[in-house]
């Protein structure tokens, strides 16, 4: 198909997309500037602008192929910047107004207004040690950054709040999702049972192997009854990790819905012709995205 610049009429800022492919609850979308990228069903059900980006569609080569949107990586200036035009084009936002999260793998979420809109589009940090970002402006892209780790996206329908937080194993262990969740609804007003989130491609089960010390970080944390289903002992002093079912036990124990919680469909070590993982190349990579905005 010819790329064209027709754009979409309920959106003057986001190119015409094609649904690819139906993984689940996730759609493969195919943009018409070859951009391809990934949203969540209750999100777009909801009429929320969001998209995770895959490695299609930049302009970057080498370790960085192609979709780099991580300017700390080493990959060039430029090249990051129009992969983020490239990218935002697809989605349908403003990439000059995006903030970035800084991400040190705390549990800090920033409340984002107008003064920090293209806060990380020059080159420099996003939020100084934030890894949750939330607000309930409208035209205020969001973007948090990944590898393998777990994004975690939020919508309140009825308040009007987005949020996304990047929950790796430190986030996870320390209950990213439950503190999210709790600065959701003691400072922006939101009800538990109204809050819609999505748990968003990152390392399944099978493909994070980690070491006694994590594990136990993870036993003390969780309840007995759920260990079974979040690690899996390999008696050689190594554990399979399951970030995901770990990051819904999280959620609904926070007060979330169980149909209100969507999981992922795509693990990033398995796919690596499509997604980027640190551990599946050994961190010679650069880094995938979530966007969200109201």
């Amino acid at each position: 198909m010819e790329l064209t610049n027709i754009l979409d009429t309920n959106n003057r800022n986001r190119l015409k997309s094609i649904p690819v492919k139906k993984i689940g609850k996730t759609t493969v979308n195919k943009s018409e500037n070859g951009v391809c990228f990934l949203t969540f069903d209750s999100l777009s059900k909801a009429g929320v602008v969001h998209g995770f980006s895959t490695r299609e569609g930049g302009v970057s080569s080498g370790i960085y192929k192609s979709m780099n949107l991580s300017f700390m990586r080493g990959d060039e200036y430029e090249n990051v910047r129009d992969n983020h035009r490239l990218f935002a084009e697809a989605v349908g936002y403003n990439f000059e107004d995006t903030v970035f999260s800084d991400q040190v793998h705390d549990t800090r979420i920033a409340y984002v207004t107008e003064k920090d809109k293209g806060l990380g589009m020059h080159g420099e940090k996003g939020l100084e040690g934030m890894d949750g970002l939330v607000t309930d402006i409208p035209d205020i892209p969001l973007m948090t950054f990944y590898a393998d780790c777990v994004p975690l996206l939020f919508y309140d329908p009825v308040k009007r709040v987005i949020a996304s937080s990047h929950s790796g194993w430190r986030g996870t262990v320390a209950g990213m999702g439950r503190i999210t969740t709790e600065y959701l609804c003691n400072n922006m007003g939101c009800k538990r049972e109204n809050i819609i989130a999505v748990i968003g491609p990152s390392i399944c089960m099978d493909c994070y192997e980690v070491s006694e010390d994590v594990a136990s970080c993870f036993l003390d944390a969780f309840a007995a009854k759920n260990h079974d289903e979040i690690l899996r002992d390999k008696h050689n002093g190594k554990y399979q990790l399951n970030l995901w079912e770990a990051n819904r036990i999280i959620l609904e124990n926070a007060g979330l819905k169980k149909e209100n919680i969507s999981m992922p469909d795509i693990c990033t070590c398995h796919n690596p012709d499509i997604m980027i993982s640190h551990r599946q190349t050994g961190g010679k990579r650069g880094n995938m995205a979530a966007v969200i905005m109201l």
